[in-house]
């Protein structure tokens, strides 16, 4: 499900990490325990920078819906604690963390773009929010990890559920920069880059700079309980079995 590829650039030593789950790289509660694992293995090691990118044409297009209509409550109890675990070690990883937008990067796959340090974006490739047209709220890791990255235009990415492109997704915080060609080795580039600089002058600047959100999603349980009861909730399953069906009947 996870690739993990040493490349050097100049003197850095680049980890570049491959999801592949499925056709469209989606997140389910085993994806997201093998990603938190791989963050954190990753941070104890001290193997610096990081790229994110998707196996095939898709980042990853979110929560993997089926499972969550097939699992109901009982298996979105697991899942709303394991998102917020692989948002937050991510968030946290003290070395610089480039993403590789290579195709659509929707709802848990936005926020997890939107985790790193850097977002580089194909010219085609869509990102967006779409938890709230989907009829689902977001963890609290989740939206500070959204509202660190769009900041004043939070409100508009997270209430509108739209999904963007090119100079309209850097516009949002959505992306930094848009990448035609090679997009791999530039996001590896920039990562290298960034890891030139003093390690630990990068890691302390970065805890402060994201302390106050981290502070949040640590005082962020009771919310997550409500999360969990909505996503489980007979109203919220039923809209999404409806949806799932409309996307299997589009295929």
């Amino acid at each position: 499900m996870i690739e993990i590829q040493a490349l050097k650039k100049g003197t850095a030593s680049v980890r570049v990490l491959t999801l592949s789950s499925g056709r469209v790289n989606a997140l389910d509660v085993e994806v997201l325990e093998e990603l938190t694992r791989t963050f954190r293995e990753l941070q104890e090691s001290g193997n610096g920078p990081l790229v994110i990118t998707g196996a095939g044409r898709v980042f990853s297009a979110g929560v993997d819906l089926n499972r969550v209509v097939e699992g109901g409550s009982a298996y979105t109890d697991r899942l709303v604690p394991a998102l917020s675990d692989t948002f937050d070690a991510l968030f946290g990883f003290p070395w610089p963390t480039v993403a590789a937008i290579n195709g659509a990067a929707i709802a848990g796959g936005c926020v997890l773009a939107c985790a790193c340090d850097r977002r580089l974006i194909g010219p085609e490739a869509g990102i967006g929010a779409a938890e709230v047209r989907v009829g689902v709220s977001f963890p609290v890791a989740a939206l500070e990890v959204m509202r660190y990255a769009c900041g004043e235009r939070a409100e508009e990415v997270l209430l509108g559920a739209r999904t963007y492109k090119g100079a309209d997704a850097i516009t949002r915080g959505l992306a930094h920069r848009v990448v035609a060609d090679d997009l791999i080795e530039a996001a590896v580039a920039e990562a290298a880059e960034l890891g030139e600089l003093p390690v630990e002058a990068y890691r302390d600047t970065k805890a402060q700079l994201r302390a106050p959100a981290v502070a949040r999603i640590r005082q962020g349980g009771a919310t997550d309980a409500d999360v969990r009861r909505l996503w489980g909730s007979d109203a919220t399953q039923q809209r999404l079995a409806a949806y799932v069906e409309s996307l299997k009947r589009r295929d």
